[in-house]
């Protein structure tokens, strides 16, 4: 299975708690005003990657505790994403999430990809980027409306 991937970050320390690897994907229909990654909203930006091949290179990296999914939006590629959480999990890493959803429309749309992905997630931030909210937001929040919601 593939994934359409716009970015990759080996060890970040802003996109969740402790250094941690970020996989952003390509393609977002929120389209909030202010968005801090507007490129990636584009279904066509960044590359194909093998679900496999970013698993291999997610695994490489030993010094990372966790990895991120961000965007783009990451419910929009729910089905490839569970399968590469799985894998994760798997290893060990803990999961951050990040998504322009509210957490209970996920939970009530009984999109079962959707609902798969948020089973390995142990962290969402949920919510759209609202640019006049930004000033208040919490740590690894992007406006003061988005929560960060501990799953597990």
């Amino acid at each position: 299975m593939k994934l359409r991937v716009a970015g990759f970050l080996d060890d970040s320390l802003v996109n969740g708690e402790g250094l941690r690897t970020v996989v952003f994907v390509s393609g977002c229909g929120h389209n909030c005003p202010g968005c801090h990654n507007e490129d990636m909203q584009s279904h066509e930006y960044g590359e194909e990657i093998e679900v496999e091949e970013l698993f291999t290179k997610i695994k490489e990296n030993i010094i990372v505790r966790g990895v991120t999914f961000s965007g783009g939006e990451p419910m929009d590629q729910a089905e490839a994403l569970s399968e590469l959480a799985e894998k994760i999990k798997a290893i060990g890493l803990n999961l951050w999430c990040y998504t322009g959803y509210i957490y209970e429309d996920i939970l009530n749309s009984e999109d079962e990809h959707r609902l798969k992905l948020l089973s390995h997630i142990d962290v969402l931030v949920d919510g759209p980027y609202v640019e006049g909210l930004k000033e208040n937001a919490q740590k690894y929040t992007g406006s003061s409306n988005q929560r960060i919601i501990k799953l597990k």
